[in-house]
């Protein structure tokens, strides 16, 4: 192999695009990951809230809060743009994909390629950091009023996948940093 010291950013950005894949599939394509979980009166039913829309909802970028469990301040102007900018979970696995594809060709030939695994993992994590706070910010407040309001909101564990995935893209870039100085055989 040409470089081992590209192995680590490699494998650390390849986590990071699986946790913010399963975070861009979450309510409504798949209920079990939710950022934000609502039950609903005595029936036991809940509404998961995902990137995309929520449980019975259609799948779409840019959603309203359902009436019964969002009050006026919810579907306000706002959120509602708050909820467009949750596409930048699904851009954040992109470019963590990215990352992974110049770091198997910085561990398999040359250098070059562990250095733009070491940028695009910090675009990566740009974006991801945006993304999970304003992430947190939305679902944090919509989870406020929804106790405020007496329905029992609680976090999902998409929340903790993005952080997840930001911590590996922070461990990603530094490691691939470091890798970027390793050393690099020539075969002839």
């Amino acid at each position: 192999m040409a470089a081992s010291a590209a192995l680590p950013g490699l494998v650390f950005s390849f986590a990071a695009m699986v946790l913010l894949i399963f975070a861009s599939v979450s309510a409504p394509t798949w209920d079990s990951i939710s950022f934000l979980d609502a039950p609903q009166g005595r029936t036991l039913t809940v509404t998961h809230f995902g990137l995309f829309g929520y449980t019975g909802s259609e799948t779409t970028v840019g959603w309203y809060f359902p009436p019964r469990l969002g009050d006026r301040t919810l579907n306000d102007v706002v959120f509602h743009n708050l909820t467009y900018v949750l596409i930048l979970i699904p851009i954040g696995a992109g470019l963590s994909g990215l990352a992974v594809l110049f770091g198997l060709c910085g561990a398999a030939y040359h250098r070059a390629g562990t250095v733009f695994m070491t940028l695009t993992g910090a675009l990566a994590f740009l974006v991801t950091l945006v993304a999970w706070v304003l992430e947190m910010v939305l679902f944090g407040t919509a989870r406020h009023h929804m106790r405020d309001r007496g329905i029992d909101a609680t976090w999902g564990n998409a929340n903790w996948l993005v952080l997840g995935a930001l911590v590996a893209l922070f461990i990603a870039f530094f490691a691939s940093l470091c890798g970027s100085f390793g050393r690099y055989r020539k075969s002839y």
